[in-house]
């Protein structure tokens, strides 16, 4: 089965435009199908797995390749495994800066934008593929509860029922464990950095704090906590919400929050795998939120910012979006009767914000306020419309 995902249209773009392409999103997100969707549209591309062992070796001199296929789209995939490609990128691209001539894609985003940050600067678009989105898929009250429960990796959605889909997502988690970050070069345990990433879905939308976490982990130190989060955000896992620190003379909290992005993988590491797991469990209104703040994350502008602001007198608001001129706030909600708490109002003023949303599971929007948007999370494209 094949959806139209619309990161699509916006690679086709950048490649007007641009001589190199990264697409960034984690394993089993659908990047290779994108990828060779976007290759049929070009005659003659050529497309290469760097995690076999024949196309790696088809790269062993890949100045030598990339001169030869000036003519064509190169499709390099999984290119983390090579990332010495990225210092013969450079000279290649300069000497035929024409636009369309490389889709590169990856697994490990922090790596990536490191590495070609320092080689590739100015001559290279980024994107990220997210697991499937409310907006590809368009689904009624039904089908949203279960993309929340499921997640949005294409074949976690896709499973024939909640028991495939369960089951998928926790080979995917021990896969990824077990075979991905270490072929990534990490030198973890396994099931250390499983107890770490559950520990944080009990966290889910919480204050990070390393030491607190180093602790539970038997005594390892803030400094450890840390890079673990690290390994878990570059590969796109989990994100880490910074907050919103504007001059407005208050007491304000100063740690990122923690959100890991798929709310199947969420789900899975918790042990909940239907509906009625879910239903009632702590977690649901966190798992909500982290579910919306993704889907609002994927609708905005590659260049906005998104932060969260609190004050230790308890004004809160989830989600500050910043872009250019325009600040706009977003609370989330896991009810169908949504009322937005003193705290809320309170940091609109704070802010001084004139726009602000009410995201939740309605099926239609609808003015709760002046400036004060109640909306279905089916509509948030809205948010910056």
């Amino acid at each position: 089965m094949m959806f139209d995902r619309q990161l699509q249209h916006l690679v086709q773009q950048r490649l007007q435009l641009a001589p190199a392409v990264v697409l960034l999103g984690p394993r089993q997100v659908g990047k290779t199908t994108l990828a060779m969707a976007v290759a049929a549209r070009h005659p003659g591309a050529v497309v290469l797995d760097l995690e076999r062992e024949s196309d790696r070796a088809a790269l062993e001199r890949p100045e030598l390749f990339f001169a030869a296929h000036r003519d064509r789209l190169l499709v390099l995939d999984e290119v983390q495994h090579m990332p010495r490609l990225f210092a013969a990128l450079r000279p290649e691209i300069d000497a035929d800066r024409r636009p369309g001539r490389f889709l590169l894609l990856g697994s490990a985003a922090g790596d990536l934008l490191r590495q070609s940050g320092e080689s590739l600067a100015g001559r290279v678009s980024y994107l990220e593929l997210t697991p499937f989105l409310v907006a590809e898929l368009s689904p009624d009250l039904a089908g949203l509860q279960a993309l929340w429960l499921r997640g949005g990796f294409p074949l976690s959605w896709l499973a024939p029922d909640d028991e495939a889909s369960f089951t998928w997502r926790q080979d995917f988690i021990r896969t990824f464990l077990q075979r991905d970050l270490p072929g990534m070069g990490l030198r973890v345990p396994a099931e250390t950095l499983r107890r770490f990433w559950q520990m944080l879905a009990h966290l889910q939308g919480q204050m990070f704090n390393a030491s607190q976490l180093g602790l539970s982990l038997g005594g390892a130190s803030h400094t450890t906590a840390a890079r673990y989060l690290d390994v878990l955000v570059d590969t796109m896992m989990v994100r880490r919400l910074p907050p919103h620190l504007p001059n407005v003379g208050k007491r304000l909290v100063k740690s990122p929050k923690v959100y890991l992005r798929d709310s199947g993988l969420l789900h899975a590491l918790l042990g909940l795998a239907t509906v009625r797991d879910l239903q009632g469990h702590p977690v649901a209104g966190s798992s909500w939120e982290g579910f919306v703040v993704e889907q609002v994350a994927a609708q905005l502008p590659a260049d906005a910012q998104l932060s969260f602001y609190r004050t230790a007198a308890g004004a809160e608001i989830d989600l500050v979006i910043e872009h250019h001129a325009r600040t706009v706030a977003v609370e989330i909600k896991f009810s169908s009767a949504p009322k937005p708490a003193r705290g809320f109002w309170q940091a609109l003023q704070d802010l001084r914000i004139q726009r602000a949303y009410v995201v939740a599971p309605v099926p239609r929007r609808y003015p709760l306020a002046e400036g004060v948007e109640v909306l279905p999370v089916q509509e948030l494209g809205a948010l910056w419309g």
